[in-house]
């Protein structure tokens, strides 16, 4: 059967439903065939071309991360869930999206979504391991394509609007809430109810893989009691995923007692937790000096390791306000005490680099990258310090031997883009810069870069044919989203 428009649209809206952990057996489970839609509904081919849709099409909406550290960190702890799951050999992206709500999501093509809000809100790692492990089951047990199905015999407009609701909430600028709610009033109950079914599935899966991966299963529970507490404060802005997904107390009360069928053991969590952690905590800060008190406070509590972690947010917090010299107090003592930890060296380099001192900057940076030769973080911080001193043939060095997956990211195109508009070959810049705002869903200038690439001087039979196909490309995929509206 055909993968058509509506099917996508049904997907794309089910995928962006909030999502909840709710455990109901500890004991490996043998699922039976549910009615798998591979090959039916999508082949893997078009799942994959939808997956990235989906993704440039979250970052024309939501501030997707693109801190280099605090994606290698989410990508590092979902893999290691992905290993211990029942689809180790799928492909799965994980990233952040830079919002203080509570939120996570599984989308097409294994991509997973948590919101920052959720992390700094979790006490522990296995809490966090706890909501991803939910979606890989989500995305393994092919609920997103059992739901296009399920959900086929809706009608276009009812379709349009929740996708619309979902993706746009209550900044949809066509349509006001109450005529959202009008017109999915005959559907959203049936939405429910059927993810409902999935839930129970992707949550005795998730529970499963969070064990065997080597974290905390009782996590779930004390995650959950923790939302539930914090709901009561909301009053009437209580957030979307805590109006739709209610955390209550049989909830709770039946992941503990699955958590409680797996033998007791201590569970600590990792430095990287507690630094990407204490990160965002200063990046989604909105009050600096308060910030900056929060991690003064934690200096006196807890290990030797969460203290030296509060002196590192501490130190964030200083460059983040531009007290460099602060900062570099920090950081130097921190980076002397624990030289094989790349975070705080990495956050000495940056200091240098903010303060536009670039040879120390320029002189850390290679010295981490000899010490730390497999970290892209480092590499793609390294870059951008290349970038900003001028050394542009240098930066494209070394852009040209980072991962395939990391060439697949926004930044990546940013900065090549950057260095050949430096090594004046504009073509080449506009070229790139075309695939960073198609990549960012931002079709219209992406357009408008590929044919300033073609009006540009200086380019080879190659360059030309490549320039051409892309502009073709991007206008067969606006004439589409055009047509569809």
């Amino acid at each position: 059967m055909k993968f058509n428009l509506y099917h996508r649209i049904i997907v794309l809206s089910l995928a962006l439903l909030p999502v909840v952990q709710k455990a109901e057996s500890a004991a490996k489970i043998d699922l039976p065939d549910m009615g798998d839609s591979s090959g039916t509904i999508i082949t893997p081919a078009e799942e994959k071309a939808l997956g990235e849709a989906f993704f440039r099409s979250l970052h024309s909406q939501v501030a997707v991360n693109q801190d280099p550290e605090i994606q290698e960190y989410i990508q590092s702890i979902g893999q290691k869930l992905v290993a211990s799951s029942d689809g180790p050999g799928l492909p799965f992206h994980f990233f952040v999206v830079m919002e203080n709500d509570i939120n996570a999501f599984a989308g097409p093509g294994g991509y997973i979504g948590v919101n920052s809000g959720l992390i700094t809100m979790t006490e522990a790692e296995s809490e966090l391991a706890s909501v991803l492990g939910h979606e890989i089951a989500h995305v393994t047990q092919r609920h997103l394509y059992r739901a296009a199905e399920a959900a086929g015999r809706l009608s276009i407009p009812t379709m349009a609007a929740t996708l619309a609701a979902i993706l746009l909430g209550t900044q949809a600028p066509a349509l006001g809430q109450a005529a959202i709610m009008a017109i999915m009033g005959s559907s959203v109950q049936f939405q429910i109810d059927f993810t409902r079914e999935n839930e129970m599935e992707a949550d005795r899966v998730g529970m499963q893989t969070l064990q065997e991966a080597k974290y905390d299963p009782r996590s779930m529970p004390a995650f959950f009691e923790r939302l539930q507490q914090s709901s009561r404060y909301y009053g009437k802005d209580v957030p979307e995923f805590l109006r739709t997904h209610p955390v209550t107390a049989s909830r709770i009360s039946d992941t503990r007692g699955r958590a409680e069928t797996y033998p007791y053991k201590q569970y600590t969590d990792s430095l990287g937790y507690q630094l990407i952690k204490g990160k965002l905590r200063v990046l989604n800060s909105k009050d600096d000096a308060g910030t900056a008190k929060y991690f003064q406070a934690k200096l006196t509590q807890g290990t030797n390791e969460q203290r030296t972690v509060a002196q590192y947010g501490i130190g964030l917090t200083a460059l983040k306000m531009q007290k460099y010299q602060e900062a570099e107090t920090i950081f130097q003592r921190l980076s002397k005490e624990y030289p094989s930890q790349p975070h705080y060296a990495t956050a000495l380099a940056r200091t240098a680099l903010e303060a536009k001192n670039y040879p120390t900057a320029l002189a850390r940076y290679q010295k981490l990258t000899d010490l730390f030769p497999n970290n892209e973080a480092i590499k793609f911080e390294y870059i951008t310090a290349l970038v900003r001193s001028g050394d542009a043939a240098k930066a494209k060095l070394i852009l040209s031997a980072v991962s395939a997956k990391t060439q697949n990211l926004p930044v990546y195109y940013e900065l090549l883009a950057q260095v050949y508009s430096d090594l004046k070959q504009p073509a080449e810049s506009h070229r790139y810069l075309a695939e960073y705002y198609y990549s960012m869903g931002q079709i219209h200038d992406a357009i408008f870069q590929i044919r300033l690439a073609r009006q540009s001087k200086g380019q080879n039979p190659h360059l030309s044919a490549i320039l051409r196909e892309r502009q073709d490309y991007f206008l067969r995929e606006q004439i589409e989203a055009r047509r569809n509206q």
